[in-house]
C-alpha cells in the first residue's frame, strides 16, 4: 500500500459496508468478548467502547466476502497507539486461508500502519490489484509494540461496485 495516505476519500468511492456478505464473514483468533462486528458493523464501529481484540496472540485473520464484485480503493484501520495493528496484509479473492498457510501466498498489497493511520487516516491500496474483488482477506500480522493482544477499533473499506449484469434477473425471450 502506498505510504501516501488518502487525505480525503475520492469522489465516487463509498463505504463498502452495504456490500458485505455477513453470512460468510469470519475472523480467526478473535476474542469471544471483543469480536469482529464491534470493529466492522455500522453503529458498533462508531462506539469507542467497542473493539475487536485478538485472543491467543497478536495476529488476526479476517475474511470478508462481498455480495457483488467491488473495486477496493482504500482501507481505514483504526486502533490504539500501542495495541493497534502494525503490519497489515491484504489478499484479494483468496478463500480458506488460515494461519498455517497465510504466508504461502504473496499478499495483493501490504502496509505498515502509522500513528496517523491508527487515528483514522485511510491507506490507499494498489488499485490495479483490487479491480474485481469478490472477497478480501485481511491478515493483521503484528501490532505497534509487540504486545500479546492486538486491538482494532474500526475497519472501513472504501471503493466502488463493478457494474455487473444480474443473470438471475434476465428472462428468456420467447419466439413469437
Amino acid at each position: 500500500m502506498s505510504g501516501e495516505s488518502a487525505s480525503a476519500i475520492q469522489k465516487g468511492q463509498v463505504d463498502l459496508l452495504d456490500f458485505i456478505d455477513w453470512s460468510g464473514v469470519e475472523c480467526l483468533n478473535q476474542s469471544s468478548t471483543h469480536s469482529l462486528p464491534n470493529a466492522l458493523k455500522q453503529g458498533y464501529r462508531e462506539d469507542d467502547g467497542l473493539h475487536l481484540d485478538s485472543d491467543a496472540d497478536e495476529q488476526l485473520l479476517l475474511y470478508i466476502p462481498f455480495t457483488q464484485v467491488i473495486k477496493l480503493h482504500s482501507i481505514l484501520v483504526k486502533g490504539p497507539e500501542e495495541e493497534g495493528p502494525k503490519t497489515v496484509k491484504l489478499f484479494s479473492n483468496k478463500e480458506h486461508m488460515g494461519f498455517s498457510n497465510v504466508n504461502d501466498y504473496p499478499p495483493s498489497d501490504m502496509a505498515v500502519l502509522t500513528p496517523d493511520n491508527l487515528k483514522g487516516k485511510p491507506v490507499l491500496v494498489k488499485y490495479v490489484k483490487f479491480q474485481n474483488v469478490r472477497s478480501l482477506t485481511i491478515f493483521i500480522e503484528d501490532n505497534q509494540t509487540g504486545s500479546e493482544i492486538t486491538q482494532v477499533q474500526k475497519i472501513m473499506l472504501y471503493g466502488s461496485t463493478v457494474e455487473t449484469t444480474d443473470m438471475k434477473g434476465l428472462k428468456k425471450i420467447e419466439d413469437h
